[in-house]
C-alpha cells in the first residue's frame, strides 16, 4: 500500500444483486438462495436504495404462520406481525436503509454496523444510487495485510515522523499483525503518541511498546561538591 487510508470502496463487493419494491416473496427467497446471500437491498423506481430485506425479515412469515400473534392487545401490531402479512419486498424490507458512501473510512462503516446492529451496508453515491455492498467480513480484509507492509507503514508514518534523526535507534518488528517497538528515544513524552499512531495503522492487531528514554550519564564524582552549586562559606 502507499500509505493512503483504506476506504469502503477498496474492500466492498462491487457486483450486487438488488430487488425492486414489488419483488414477490418467493422470488426473493430464490434470489437469496441463488446468490448465497442473507440480505438484499431494495430499490425504488428511481434506482435509489430505500430499504433492505434480510432473512430475519422473511422469517416473520414462518414465525406467525400458525396465528401466534404474540402482541395481542397492543395498540400497534409488532413489526414481525406486519411483515408476516407482506408479500413483496416493499412490505418486508427494513426501512430506511442504513447506508454508507464509497469514500467512507472502514472505522466509520464499522461504527454504523455496530450502532445499528446490521451485518452489511449498501454502499451508495451522493444521489442514493447503489454502488456496492460492504459486509463485516469485508472490513476484516485489512487484517490480511503482510507484516512487511505494516512494518513499512509504521516506520515511515510513525517512527520517522515522530523521532526524526533518532528513528535509527527504534526497531520496528511485526509478527501476525502485532507491532513491537523497541529502543531508546530522547523525548519520552512521544512514546504514548507513538503507540497510539502505530495502533491506527491499517492491519495492526496490537502494539507492544518497549521504548524507553536515553540512559542517564553516570555521576563520576558523586562525593565531590558541584562547584557551580557550591555556596560560599
Amino acid at each position: 500500500m502507499d500509505g493512503t487510508a483504506t476506504i469502503v470502496n477498496d474492500v466492498m463487493t462491487h457486483r450486487v444483486v438488488a430487488l425492486r419494491t414489488g419483488a414477490a416473496f418467493k422470488d426473493i427467497v430464490r434470489t437469496m438462495r441463488q446468490w448465497q446471500v442473507s440480505a438484499l437491498p431494495v430499490l425504488d423506481d428511481a434506482g435509489q436504495v430505500v430499504g433492505v430485506v434480510s432473512e430475519a425479515d422473511m422469517l416473520a412469515k414462518e414465525e406467525y404462520r400458525r396465528g401466534d400473534l404474540g402482541g395481542h392487545g397492543q395498540a400497534e401490531p409488532p413489526a414481525g406481525l406486519r411483515k408476516a402479512g407482506a408479500v413483496t419486498a416493499g412490505g418486508l424490507m427494513t426501512a430506511p436503509a442504513v447506508t454508507v458512501t464509497p469514500n467512507a473510512t472502514l472505522a466509520h462503516a464499522a461504527r454504523l454496523m455496530a450502532r445499528n446492529n446490521v451485518k452489511r451496508l449498501p454502499v451508495v453515491d451522493h444521489d442514493g444510487a447503489l454502488k456496492g455492498i460492504v459486509s463485516r467480513s469485508d472490513l476484516l480484509k485489512v487484517f490480511l495485510r503482510a507484516d512487511e507492509d505494516i512494518a513499512g507503514d509504521v516506520r515511515r508514518d510513525v517512527v520517522l515522523r515522530l523521532f526524526g534523526t533518532g528513528a535509527q535507534a527504534v526497531r520496528t518488528e511485526v509478527r501476525d499483525g502485532v507491532v513491537t517497538l523497541r529502543g531508546r528515544v530522547r523525548d519520552t513524552s512521544l512514546i504514548p503518541l507513538a503507540t497510539l499512531l502505530a495502533r491506527a495503522v491499517e492491519g495492526v492487531v496490537e502494539v507492544r511498546c518497549e521504548l524507553s528514554g536515553l540512559p542517564r550519564r553516570p555521576d563520576l564524582d558523586p562525593d565531590l561538591p558541584d562547584p557551580q552549586r557550591a555556596t560560599p562559606a
